[in-house]
């Protein structure tokens, strides 16, 4: 059935399920699925609450993680029924994708007894859990702020002992999804940890979105508008900004496991930044699931992409670096389109550096991984990843050192086959598993066969058989349960065989009461349980070579199973972002009558459609207990739907489940330019003007207008948008449909600045240059001869560079202005730095003529043309005044003198120092004796001196905080104050001495 043809009615689904764990002795076939030539997949526990992680401990025993919080653990494969080994739910945050994910031990348990554990928290950062009892009612509505926790717990036998000691606190989650993420032994020791963003997958997010805004506090902490903003998946750049604390949030760790803190053989073991110390990879959106190569200590994480790609990334070696795969400016090995539109300074900068480390290997959501197999394309999540061991194990040897590697919404697995240099070969990929059920995490077991944990509430293995498989048993029967005397019939005619030989051969054996004998032959059968109890059915599969395979199934007798019907919401309503949805609903049961709330759960889930018809699921919400309740409508890209599931337990244990599905109101959105043809980004996307989008009505959608960008042969500069939205900003969809256009306006950009990471480029039509705000001067790249030259009045040239041939760009890097050609190479020019470390930088052409480039962090002036004033000497002021206006400078043996005559500031013509006097003799403040021309007080706010042999010798670094005035006060303060308000925006602290 097609998700169209589902949405269309409300699905009704009524199965009875045994309570507990299902015994399985020995193990049951999975579905046929068309694994390779001798593989076969087996279910080997059942029974369990989304699992999302399995670890095999060297005594044979068996972790299994929950994502609801319990920890499970099993005596060996053929344990039927599990211990709890840890119950963490009421800690852990167990809703959308957050969760219990990650699950390690210690590498020599039990003799070290350490279970590590990695798990969403039920509390915002510095606030004990629980917060939310896993219940946001609008979780996906930037108000559901997490955090995230690694503990260690010990082990006493099969269960816990003491108190959980958390090692770390982190990882400030806004959103719902990209939470945390894994937890790996390196053969070094060391305990590796992985994190997602925590960001919004609705749209482009740096912290400016949500209720309130920023709340994980990122720089600058204010309106959080591009350039400056770092929230939101900037995090996963979080180690390259000094603004703020590291945070771990889209990050890899190598740990000391016994302490959480950073081992010293670090690539940032130096650092003062206990979390930065810390990290050993990032620029990682959602890094789900790690593995490590055998026999080194290289990490390989499958990282969770957006809309367009999935990555395999592979850390070599994590004491150097640390490795910067890129996000959120990078998306597989291109610039995410959206983030590189809002022209973001952690972006630009890393455009204009190094760059990523790129993937090593990607696959594109719209393409399928192996040319015409069977798994789909589509929607995508890397969900797991597993070496085959290297020597040994029950595999063939041509999957030795190959790499699995699982997608949740494909449901499917792969196998990236070994090189000749014994690394995984992205040519050589085989689809190894095309019907996995929800993998979302893989393992190899201790005979060196994959495991996979599915969300089904199954844990399964892929065996090999080199010569005969055995049979697959099959069955169903109807009914399951009812009052005795009970008729079931059995049809066992789904079994099957793998191998030709056997095909239409198998010999069929039933058991109904399973008491060991044999109670009918053949496909079919029927039998009549006449006594009230409950029964195991059991089929036996025999085929020509005597291999055998077995299922049961649970018949209930003198007991009827419940009836579960979903009240409200009905069928019909469709809902907006964040409108109220009530869900109501009742059980009967024909034993107890109507059934307690306390016998119901509820799921609301939400379907994430690439198209109408390739869905996965996401669990938003789980209650337990309850008759109703009410969630908020989910912010989410369009096609998704929202799915109620209503399940009904009675006394014995038998299950009923009904399910709703309702829809989404959608808006059709109109992108324009003006001129059309012109690109704009909306989310992830970048597309050619006009198109349409359809979106949920409320939903909050990134749109942002690059600039400039070309239209033909004709640069064209972002002007404006037409809802009156910054070049990036939020939209919030309306209820009817709307048109928003960008208007941009022919020829390149006027600016007076190069931010950290723009460039000047050569040959762009209309000429790409910085001109001061009065105009007076240009700073080009010249398309003649690559050419960087100052001109004043576009005429006299006041400055350059030199000519260079293979300049195509003049980049502003960290500091530094340099000539690079046509593949980002220097060519032999740049500016030098006056001051260390450089940084990120402004590059500003001033009114005075002067080229400047000031350090962002505290506007210290690192490199001039030294073309100020030029033309003549800048105006000083009059003799006897108490100030400096805009503009005006001292030049050597000029002073100022306060009113009261009792302070004078004098720039010494002997030895050029600027020394403020009192009574004429005492010293209260000095600049330093330096032999130079002026000290000029700058339009841009700025007292700066400039040196007579070239370049800035001091300024009192506030460029950019307005035109100000220089008063000597009679309190023996010199203050520089803002002209427009009075903001004082230096002063010599010299106040009444």
């Amino acid at each position: 059935m097609s998700r169209t043809q589902r949405a269309l009615r409300s699905a009704s689904v009524t199965c009875l399920l045994a309570a507990v764990v299902m015994p399985i002795p020995g193990t049951q076939a999975a579905t046929a699925a068309s694994l390779p030539t001798g593989f076969q997949e087996q279910v080997v526990f059942s029974g369990l609450t989304d699992p999302t992680n399995i670890e095999f401990a060297p005594d044979g025993r068996i972790f299994v993680a929950e994502k609801g919080g319990k920890i499970k653990v099993f005596d060996s494969i053929s344990d039927p029924v599990p211990d709890v080994f840890a119950d963490l739910s009421v800690a852990v945050h167990n809703q959308w994708d957050r969760g219990l994910l990650g699950l390690a031990l210690a590498p020599n348990f039990p003799t070290d007894p350490s279970v590590y554990v990695l798990y969403t928290y039920d509390a915002p950062p510095g606030q004990t859990a629980p917060v939310y009892n896993d219940v946001c009612a609008d979780a996906n509505g930037g108000a559901c702020v997490v955090s995230a926790r690694l503990s260690k717990l010990t082990a006493s036998g099969n269960h816990t002992t003491g108190a959980e000691q958390p090692l770390i606190s982190d990882w400030c989650q806004q959103y719902p999804s990209h939470s945390i993420g894994d937890l790996k032994f390196g053969a070094d020791g060391a305990l590796y940890v992985s994190g997602g963003d925590g960001a919004s997958f609705n749209g482009v997010d740096y912290g400016q979105t949500g209720t309130p805004k920023n709340p994980c506090g990122d720089p600058p902490n204010d309106a959080m508008t591009p350039p400056t903003a770092e929230g939101g998946a900037l995090r996963a750049q979080d180690v390259r900004s000094t603004g703020d604390p590291t945070g771990l949030n889209g990050s890899i760790l190598r740990l000391d496991p016994a302490t959480g803190a950073a081992l010293p053989t670090n690539p940032l073991a130096a650092s003062p930044d206990a979390n930065a110390r810390r990290i050993v990879a990032h620029g990682l959106r959602n890094p789900f699931r790690m593995t490590v190569r055998p026999g080194t200590n290289e990490i390989w994480a499958g990282d969770v992409g957006w809309n367009t790609w999935e990555e395999i990334d592979r850390v070599v070696t994590p004491t150097t670096g640390p490795t910067n795969f890129g996000w959120p400016c990078y998306e597989g090995n291109a610039r995410q389109s959206g983030y590189d539109s809002a022209d973001l300074t952690l972006c630009e900068s890393l455009y204009a550096g190094a760059g990523q480390t790129a993937p090593y290997y990607t696959y594109n959501h719209a393409a399928k991984v192996v040319a015409n197999e069977s798994c789909p394309s589509g929607g995508s999540s890397i969900s797991g990843l597993a070496f085959a061991p290297t020597s040994g194990g029950s595999y063939p040897a041509a999957y030795s050192g190959a790499l699995f590697f699982s997608d949740y919404s494909r449901n499917c697995i792969w196998a990236m086959m070994p090189g000749t240099n014994g690394l995984p070969n992205p040519a050589n990929i085989v689809t190894f598993d095309p019907g996995a059920s929800t993998p979302v995490d893989l393992a190899i077991g201790p005979s060196g066969e994959l495991y996979y944990a599915s969300l089904d509430g199954t844990i399964r293995r892929i065996r090999y058989y080199p010569n005969n498989q055995p049979p697959v048993a099959q069955f169903a029967a109807t009914p399951t349960a009812g009052k005795a005397p009970l008729t079931v019939n059995f049809d066992g005619s789904a079994s099957w065989d793998a191998d030709p030989a056997d095909q239409g051969l198998l010999q069929y054996a039933w058991d109904f009461t399973n008491d060991g004998t044999t109670d009918a032959t053949g496909p079919t059968a029927s039998f009549t349980y006449s006594t009230t109890g409950t029964y195991t059915a059991r089929l036996k599969v025999t085929d020509t070579a005597g291999a055998t395979g077995t299922k049961t199934m649970t018949i209930t007798v003198g007991n009827e199973g419940p009836t579960a019907f979903i009240d409200t919401p009905a069928a019909s309503l469709t809902w907006a972002v964040g409108n109220t949805i009530s869900f109501s609903g009742h059980a009967t049961d024909p034993q107890q009558g109507t059934l307690p709330a306390s016998a119901l759960t509820w799921q609301v889930i939400l379907h994430h459609c690439v198209t109408l018809d390739s869905c996965h699921e996401h669990p938003m919400n789980t209650f337990t207990g309850v008759a109703g309740g009410t969630i908020k409508g989910p912010d989410h890209e369009y096609p998704s739907y929202l799915e109620f599931r209503l399940t009904a337990t009675n006394a014995a244990g038998l299950a009923s489940t009904s399910s709703l599905v309702v829809q989404p109101k959608t808006v059709n959105l109109q992108f324009n330019s003006s001129p059309n043809g012109l690109q704009l980004v909306v989310g992830s996307t970048s597309q050619t003007t006009p198109f349409t989008m359809t979106v949920i009505q409320g939903s909050t959608n990134s749109v942002s207008a690059p600039t400039p960008q070309a239209l033909g042969a004709a640069p064209y500069t972002f002007a404006s948008w037409s809802d009156g939205g910054a070049q990036t900003h939020v939209i919030t969809a309306p209820t009817t449909a709307t048109t928003y256009t960008a208007a941009y306006n022919a020829g390149a950009p006027a600016r007076d600045s190069l931010r950290d990471g723009e460039s000047l480029l050569r040959g762009v039509v209309g000429s790409d240059r910085i001109i001061s705000p009065d105009g007076r001067f240009t700073l080009v790249l010249q398309d003649l001869d690559g050419n960087l030259v100052l001109y004043e009045y576009g005429k006299r040239a006041l400055w350059a560079s030199g000519p260079r041939a293979d300049a195509q760009r003049a980049i502003n890097q960290s500091g530094l202005l340099q000539l690079r050609d046509g593949q980002n190479r220097p060519v032999g020019w740049s500016t030098t730095v006056n001051a260390s470390p450089a940084g990120p930088a402004t590059l500003v052409v001033q009114n005075d003529g002067n080229v400047v480039m000031y350090r962002d962090s505290d506007h210290r002036a690192l490199w001039a043309s030294n073309t100020c004033c030029h033309a003549s000497a800048p105006p000083r002021p009059a003799a006897g005044s108490d100030r400096l206006n805009t503009g005006q400078a001292l030049v050597l043996g000029d002073k100022i003198t306060s009113p009261n005559g009792v302070y004078t500031l004098v720039l010494q013509d002997f030895d050029g120092n600027l020394v403020l006097y009192k009574n004429g003799t005492k010293a209260l403040w000095a600049f330093g004796i330096r032999q130079d021309s002026w000290f000029i007080n700058q339009p841009d706010g700025n007292l700066v001196a400039y040196k007579s042999e070239g370049g800035v010798a001091w300024a009192t670094n506030v460029y950019g905080k307005g035109a100000g005035t220089l008063v000597l006060q009679d309190d023996g303060n010199l203050v520089q104050y803002r002209n427009t308000d009075r903001y004082v925006l230096w002063a010599t602290n010299t106040y009444g001495r």
